[in-house]
């Protein structure tokens, strides 16, 4: 498993968990998980698989926006990256 290929894991575990809760109890929010996201798809040489990874968790996350607005006000996490 490539470093890639780990940090894809942990983003999918960590937003799952945090999807999973309500959007005022999340540790992150879902933009700070889409900033994650959109940096690993400016990687030079992701497989189809990265890609189809990362396509599914942003849509995952875009679902969850649609179904929790407020949880877009949080994007100013301050320990971005």
């Amino acid at each position: 498993m490539t470093l890639l290929d780990q940090e894809i894991a942990h983003i999918t575990h960590a937003v799952r968990f945090s999807l999973c809760r309500a959007a005022d109890e999340t540790v992150l929010p879902a933009p700070y998980w889409r900033r994650r996201l959109n940096q690993l798809l400016a990687s030079q040489h992701l497989t189809k698989a990265q890609l189809a990874a990362i396509d599914s968790l942003l849509r995952e996350l875009d679902t969850y926006e649609a179904q929790n607005p407020e949880s877009r006000s949080r994007g100013g996490y301050a320990g971005s990256h």
